[in-house]
């Protein structure tokens, strides 16, 4: 069993023309075979070669299985399996830097991103952007996955200075060139959309359909998209930081001004503030602040850590059909 990790950036000095098709796979077996078909002729009248790289994140039903009979029985079918489940980030990355065509296409294996609305996508690339997004035109999530959806995107924005992120999803198209600018990259902690802003702010979006998913409910729960925007923010900008500043900064204020009426009234009346509930709650406040601001640093710190420890962001354990 060989492990691969980032390849060199001379693998990738020149790319032909082409489509790679990139998608993350945990637990779509039942999903795949119909998603192979339904891209194969799509991709083929997008551009003169495609590849289709299905990327098994250590899904739990046999997903491994399907995709290496399909890499056996479908010309352009790729199979990469990591050694354990590494996150949809980390999987696609390993497909994009495996991806051996000038643009990449990456999309769910759910079917809730329809094959046949990808031109509509590469129509807009070839319009001069160098991203391109395509959000649903009617969002299907409930109000929790909504709500957890606006802050990820909030973090995003942050973290890529991009008014684009609002629009940012799982099915996007881009040119390969872009991934030079995170070559390097070794960090645990991927945001795909963050590394594409490193090496362009030529963003664009088309609305397209989206269809309900086919067999699985989504394997993003409210707390993922809350970890994941954690991540963001702490991983890829210095927000949280800048946040704790202004929030110590604030309370430092607050607390000039208490000492200015305590003061005032003991001067104007001769007595001091009375009542332990007050200072109790002042006390709790000043608490709650530094210990907000602590558990930021925290967070950086941790990431420093991990930096330290040079832990990769996945580890591949398998390949499957020509040309990886």
């Amino acid at each position: 069993m060989n492990a691969h990790h980032a390849p060199t950036p001379s693998k990738w000095a020149q790319v032909p023309p082409g489509i790679s098709a990139v998608v993350p796979v945990y637990n779509g077996a039942r999903d795949l075979a119909e998603l192979v078909d339904r891209l194969t002729p799509v991709l083929g009248g997008l551009g003169p070669v495609y590849e289709i790289i299905l990327v098994n994140d250590g899904s739990r039903d046999d997903s491994w299985d399907v995709i290496t009979s399909l890499a056996r029985s479908r010309a352009g079918v790729h199979g990469i399996c990591m050694m354990r489940n590494y996150g949809q980030h980390n999987a696609l990355l390993a497909g994009i830097r495996a991806a051996r065509y000038d643009v990449i296409i990456t999309m769910d294996d759910d079917l809730q991103h329809p094959p046949e609305e990808l031109p509509k996508l590469i129509a807009k690339l070839h319009d001069g952007f160098d991203v391109v997004y395509g959000p649903p035109e009617r969002e299907q999530h409930g109000l929790l996955r909504d709500v957890a959806s606006v802050v990820t995107k909030i973090a995003l924005r942050s973290a890529t200075h991009s008014d684009v992120a609002g629009m940012a999803c799982a099915l996007r198209v881009f040119r390969t060139q872009l991934r030079d600018a995170f070559a390097a990259y070794r960090s645990p902690f991927v945001s795909i959309d963050v590394l594409l802003s490193w090496g362009t702010r030529n963003f664009g979006a088309v609305k397209v359909r989206h269809e309900p998913r086919a067999h699985e409910k989504s394997n993003y729960t409210f707390m993922k998209l809350v970890r994941h925007a954690i991540n963001m923010m702490t991983g890829f900008s210095v927000l949280p930081l800048q946040l704790a500043s202004l929030i110590g900064f604030a309370f430092t204020l607050f607390g000039i001004g208490i000492l200015s009426y305590v003061l005032g009234s003991y001067l104007l009346r001769g007595t001091g503030v009375a009542g332990f509930p007050f200072l109790a709650s002042i006390i709790a406040i000043f608490s709650g602040a530094q210990l907000f601001a602590l558990g930021i640093m925290g967070e950086y710190l941790a990431r420093v850590h991990f930096r330290t420890m040079d832990k990769p962001p996945y580890t591949i354990s398998e390949q499957s059909g020509g040309g990886l």
